[in-house]
């Protein structure tokens, strides 16, 4: 597969499949070769936008073009009937975050797929922002020291008729990218607001890590993406700290004790760092060749299920007013 453009076929003709089928066109290395959506007019100017056929069927789709893999970028409570159908039939696949809503529907396609073998990576593009980038790298060397705590902060406007949207849709980012720089997350108590009658659309967690350290996180989606510091992330150690703001905006590190500190941020004609959607483009990069050479997938979708279980264990503190564990 690695002398050969790899298939893809994408489902979801929405506002972030945008995204997805504006990465599958301009890659030289993937043949683009069908759009599945919901509504005929929206998927076919989707289509015909991007030079691809177009499709209302899953299955039409998978029986016509036999794609080497498959995205999915559907809405957000609507991922798992579909993600299924592709398992089961036997198809390597991305998806988007969050993986489901539910633990017994997270496990399913977890198992369904192991049952075959599958390729199946979830996007956890925050990862791959230039900020983080250097923030892992900077821990890797052991420039931060042992880690003390954390602090996570973000959100903007969001709207959903579950109550635990913003958690479980929004706030996997929080919990994949506190584990994946501070490892995993030991316990965990909530405090959230009902009070501008959206569900509990603004939460605060305290958290405990596996290494001591402890975080502090924060949700909303009663506030504004407009306002800068809209993220905010912090993790201090015994040797210095490492701030991130707005993800792709600014990144510091400076050791303890001194004044002067370095500070990362996107040059002049840097474009393409300071672009939030390229930090998928550079997630897809590792997504294919890790599937070109037969390899796992980087993120795997088992950290989909991996932060809706925090998310989980969040409620259930919240719910019952106690500190719940979570490894």
């Amino acid at each position: 597969m690695n002398h050969k453009k790899v298939k893809v076929a994408l489902i979801g003709a929405g506002g972030w499949g945008f995204q997805h089928a504006r990465i599958l066109r301009d890659r030289s290395d993937v043949e683009f070769c069908a759009i599945v959506g919901r509504s005929l007019g929206k998927t076919r100017e989707r289509a015909n936008e991007f030079g691809t056929n177009y499709y209302l069927s899953i299955e039409e789709m998978l029986k016509k073009e036999k794609p080497d893999i498959v995205c999915l970028c559907l809405p957000n409570q609507d991922h798992f009937e579909p993600t299924l159908k592709v398992i089961k039939a036997g198809y390597p696949l991305i998806v988007e975050k969050p993986l489901v809503f539910k633990m017994e529907e997270a496990r399913t396609l977890i198992n369904e797929a192991e049952k075959r073998n599958l390729f199946f990576a979830i996007n956890f593009n925050h990862r791959y922002a230039r900020t983080v980038k250097l923030a892992k790298k900077a821990i890797s060397e052991g420039k931060l020291g042992e880690i003390i705590f954390a602090s996570w902060r973000f959100g903007g406007e969001g709207i959903s008729d579950h109550p635990f949207a913003n958690l479980i849709e929004t706030q996997c980012h929080g919990f994949d990218m506190l584990e994946y720089l501070c490892g995993p997350i030991q316990s965990v108590m909530a405090e959230m607001t009902n009070k501008t009658g959206k569900g509990y659309s603004t939460l605060s967690l305290s958290l405990k890590f596996s290494n001591g350290a402890v975080g502090s996180f924060l949700g909303t989606y009663d506030s504004s993406y407009m306002y800068s510091g809209t993220h905010h992330l912090e993790i201090n150690g015994t040797k210095g700290r490492i701030l991130i703001k707005d993800t792709v905006r600014e990144f510091t590190y400076q050791t303890a004790g001194n004044e002067i500190a370095e500070v990362w941020r996107a040059g002049y004609f840097n474009d393409y760092d300071r672009d939030f959607h390229k930090t998928f483009d550079e997630h897809m990069e590792v997504i294919l060749s890790a599937f070109k050479n037969g390899e796992h997938p980087p993120v795997h979708a088992s950290c989909g299920v991996r932060a809706l279980k925090l998310a989980y264990a969040a409620i259930e503190s919240f719910k019952k007013g106690i500190r719940v564990e979570t490894l």
